[in-house]
Parts: C-alpha cells; structure tokens; sequence
C-alpha cells in the first residue's frame, strides 16, 4: 500500500458515492449510462473470484465486497426502482457494450501473465475496466448537457484511474518484481479516453459554465 493507491481507492469511493448521491437525491438516472454500470459489474465480479480464497489483509477484502455491493446495487436501482428507470436515457445510451465484453475476453485468452482461471478473469477484468466508460462517454456526448453530480462522477472516476498510474510508476520504482504491464497499458488507455472529458470540464470550471460536451 502506498499514498497513491490509498488515494486512487478513496476517489473511487467518492465517484461511486457521488452517483448514490445523485440517484436517491434526484430519483433519477438521467445522463448516466446503464451499460456502463453493467461493464463495472461484471469487472468487479470477475476480479474479485479470490474473494474466498485469497487474503492479503482486512482492507483489501473490505474494499472488493465495497465495490462488487455498490456497482451491482446501482446497476438493481437503475433496473428495477420504480422510479429511478423511468428516467433511464435508453434512446441515448445505445452503445453495443457486449461487443466489448466479447474483445477483452478474448484478449485476456491471449495476453495474461498465466493461463489459469484467476489471471485470465484478472486480465480481463483489466482491458473491460479500461473501455467500460466508453458508453458513458458516448451518451454525455449525444445529450450535449452534463449535470453537476454526473460531471463530478466521471471526474471521480476518471482521477481514480490517473492517481493509479502513478501508483504503478511508483511500484515499479520500489519493488524488486512488478510485472503488472497489463494493468500500466490498460490504465494509460483508460486515462487517455477521459482526456476530451477532462479538457472540456477545465473550460466549464475556469468560465464558471455550465459543462457541454460536443457531440
């Protein structure tokens, strides 16, 4: 564990925190991306498979029940709430997400760091994480508008990516045998895809605008 990490972890709380906040205070899903959420759930699940056989210590087990809870809770609330589906976006948010499961599936078969059922559904969990956003992304664009909270939930989620790179930089700088390349390759793509997002907030926040994103 370093600061970075520690960090990374504590944004990824605040982004899964601030969509909650945004749901149950609006009762509504607007400008958030079901598919996405979908993509987190099923990252999470096949990441954590050790969940039950594999202790490195209480905070780690915490924060994988943490994160496997949350995203599938969001993704049950934006199903299923009687009201909160109502203002599902289902017009914009067409992205064929299972095209993406099916590439980093077969990605993960052919470039892991050992063929075994964990590592496998590790790396795969890593190239889905890093495109999960892409519908997210898309449906931001094809609404022009961004409201405050789902702003601040993809600059969470976007930061918690950029703040664990320098978690990896600084592993490989501190430990005689880091060899997680998959996930350095994999975040460096995830980080570059927030970077038209990222650019576009800047503008919102230095003109005290609201965010619009072109389509």
């Amino acid at each position: 564990m370093n600061a970075f990490r520690l960090a990374g972890d504590i944004t990824h709380l605040i982004s899964i925190l601030v969509l909650l906040l945004k749901i149950y205070a609006t009762r509504s899903c607007s400008g958030i991306s079901l598919k996405t959420q979908e993509l987190y759930a099923v990252v999470f699940l096949a990441r954590y498979l050790d969940l039950f056989t594999d202790f490195i210590s209480v905070y780690n087990s915490v924060m994988k029940v943490v994160f496997i809870l949350s995203s599938v809770l969001i993704v049950v609330i934006m199903r299923r709430h009687r009201t909160v589906r109502r203002s599902y976006d289902k017009e914009l948010d067409t992205f064929r997400h299972h095209y993406l499961v099916g590439a980093c599936f077969v990605l993960a078969l052919l470039f892991n760091e050992k063929l075994t059922f964990q590592e496998v559904f590790w790396a795969f969990s890593i190239y889905l994480e890093a495109v999960a956003i892409i519908p997210q992304l898309v449906l931001l664009q094809r609404s022009g508008n961004v409201d405050n909270l789902t702003g601040q939930y993809v600059l969470f989620l976007g930061a918690y990516r950029a703040l664990y790179i320098l978690n990896w930089i600084y592993r490989y700088f501190t430990e005689a045998k880091f060899s997680r390349w998959i996930a350095c390759i994999s975040g460096l793509v995830q980080t570059a895809l927030y970077a038209d997002f990222f650019y576009y907030y800047f503008l919102s926040w230095k003109n005290n605008a609201k965010l619009n994103l072109p389509a």
